[in-house]
C-alpha cells in the first residue's frame, strides 16, 4: 500500500469542493483499496504514545466558530481493536496505550470523509508524542513500514506550513516569502535517504523559515511518519500543492 502525508486544512474542507479535495478523492478512487487505515494526526498531540482501540471510535468535533453542519457530520467507520495491538507490538519497546476514549478528530475524518466516504475502511489513530524529538518520529515511519505489505494504507495528516496566527484570513491571501521558501525545502529533500540524524526535514527545525512556519512542531512530525516508512529508492509524488490563508501549506505527499 502507499503511504500519504496529506495537508487538511482548515475543517471546512469537509463541507467545501476545491482542489485540495478533488485531490483526496481521486487517490481514494485510484489507490488500491486498503483493508485498513492507520493515521497519524496532528491534532492528536499526547504525552506518550497512544492508539485508538475500541471498536466503534466516536466522531470528534474538535474545533468551534464553525458552522453547525460541520458538527453534524459524523464519519462511523469501524475500529480495529486487532490493528491497534499489532501496532502496540510493532512499535517494542515504546510503551503504547491502547485508548479506549479518544476515537477519530478531524485533522483523520476531515480527510477520509472525502477520500472514502461509505466510513466501510477499518481504521485506527495513531498519537504523535510531544515529549519526543523529529528523530523519533522518524524511526517510528520505519518500524510501521512492514503494516503496507499487509493490506494497511499509512496516511499521516498536518502542515508543513503551520502558522495561525500570521493567517491571512480574508479573501486569496498571497504567500508569505517565508511560508514559500520552507514549502519548497520541504519539496525539494522528499526524496533524500539515508541516516535519521542526517535526514535535512528530520532537523527542519535548521532552515532559516523554519521557526515561522512551524512557531510549534505538531503539524510537520506527522510527515516525518510517512518518510520513515519509505522503501529504499521508493518514489516520492506530489498529489496536490498549495498555501492557503498566506501560512498553511496544503503539500500532499504519496510514497509508493
Amino acid at each position: 500500500m502507499p503511504a500519504l502525508f496529506l495537508g487538511h486544512g482548515s475543517p471546512m474542507n469537509v463541507l467545501e469542493e476545491n482542489r485540495y479535495t478533488e485531490a483526496w478523492r481521486k487517490l481514494g478512487s485510484a489507490l488500491p483499496k486498503p483493508e485498513a487505515i492507520l493515521v497519524v494526526s496532528a491534532h492528536w498531540y499526547t504525552r506518550g504514545t497512544a492508539v485508538t482501540a475500541m471498536d466503534h471510535p466516536r466522531t470528534i468535533h474538535d474545533f468551534g466558530n464553525f458552522p453547525q453542519a460541520l458538527f453534524d457530520t459524523h464519519y462511523p467507520a469501524p475500529g480495529a481493536p486487532n490493528l491497534a495491538r499489532k501496532i502496540a507490538r510493532l512499535l517494542s519497546p515504546v510503551a503504547v496505550n491502547l485508548d479506549q476514549e479518544w476515537g477519530f478528530d478531524h485533522g483523520c475524518w476531515g480527510l477520509l470523509v472525502k477520500m472514502y466516504p461509505q466510513a466501510d475502511i477499518p481504521l485506527v489513530q495513531l498519537s504523535v508524542d510531544s515529549t519526543r524529538p523529529p528523530a523519533y518520529h522518524f524511526e517510528l515511519g520505519r518500524k510501521l513500514a512492514t503494516l503496507r505489505d499487509q493490506g494497511i494504507m499509512i496516511i499521516a495528516s498536518g502542515n508543513v506550513v503551520h502558522n495561525l496566527r500570521m493567517a491571512r484570513w480574508q479573501g486569496e491571501a498571497e504567500a508569505y516569502p517565508w511560508a514559500t521558501a520552507f514549502n519548497q525545502h520541504v519539496r525539494d529533500q522528499l526524496a533524500w535517504q539515508g541516516p535519521a540524524e542526517e535526514h535535512p526535514l528530520v532537523n527542519f527545525m535548521q532552515h532559516d523559515s523554519a521557526a515561522l512556519s512551524n512557531p510549534t512542531p505538531e503539524h510537520f512530525l506527522p510527515l516525518l511518519y510517512v518518510l520513515g516508512a519509505r522503501a529504499e529508492n521508493e518514489s516520492v509524488s506530489i498529489p496536490v500543492d498549495g498555501i492557503v490563508m498566506g501560512s498553511l501549506s496544503m503539500l500532499s505527499v504519496q510514497v509508493g
